[in-house]
């Protein structure tokens, strides 16, 4: 047993670096992006001139439908229309790039809501008390609410970083060699599947609870200024 550990073990953990921990960066970014955009879209109300109220409705009727989308249908389905479906038509992607664009759009779909939330979270006293200090839409959001938001917002996002992370295992489903992709190969060999994805399982928790102590650092650090916090 202690052989197969050792001579799997460096294959696995170069798997997880090349592609399992830059994938989950990657999608994560990308996604993190597309769900601030999206949450504001959500969040923001129009102005009452036609020309931004209309195409602003717009906007956030697409931002509407995309959260829908993906939070409707598996990821799974999503990588395969991505890298399989969408070359019917003429897309041909490799496989990272088809991995990144999936998991980022599902991320942004489900990071949007929790933005959006942390964004009504504040209270609308804050926007008046800054409106009457002179301060600006745009200034309130940025200074006030946005500090403010990303405190409440920062434990789901990091619980969703953490489900992304364990999610990419899915990436072997279009050919990568992530990490559990590699473990497959190495099972289809030895025959020790127990061992072989006791193994993976073990390598996935040690980079979560890594991931955990990072997010309850990261929520010490934003809420040491907080009445009542144990900062």
């Amino acid at each position: 047993m202690w052989h197969i550990i050792i001579t799997s073990l460096p294959e696995m953990i170069v798997a997880m670096v090349q592609y399992t921990i830059p994938l989950a960066i990657l999608a994560f970014i990308f996604g993190l992006i597309l769900a601030v955009l999206t949450a504001l879209i959500k969040f923001i109300k129009p102005s009452e001139n036609k020309a931004i109220k209309y195409p602003w409705m717009l906007l956030k009727a697409i931002a509407n439908f995309y959260v829908w989308l993906f939070r409707s249908t598996p990821l799974l389905v999503q990588l395969f229309i991505i890298f399989f479906g969408l070359p019917n038509i003429g897309v041909q992607l490799d496989p990272f790039i088809a991995a990144v664009i999936g998991f980022s759009l599902n991320t942004g779909a489900y990071a949007s809501e929790t933005i959006r939330s942390a964004l009504l979270s504040v209270p609308d006293d804050q926007w008046d008390a800054a409106f009457t200090l002179g301060f600006s839409t745009r200034q309130t959001l940025m200074k006030i609410v946005l500090p403010q938001a990303v405190r409440i917002a920062l434990p789901p996002l990091s619980n969703s970083f953490i489900g992304l992370v364990k999610d990419t295992s899915l990436a072997s489903s279009i050919t990568i060699l992530e990490m559990f992709q590699v473990s497959q190969q190495i099972t289809a060999k030895n025959f020790q599947p127990l061992l072989m994805y006791s193994l993976a399982a073990a390598l996935y928790a040690v980079v979560c609870s890594l991931l955990t102590w990072l997010q309850h650092y990261l929520e010490h650090r934003t809420s040491r200024y907080v009445k009542g916090s144990e900062a």
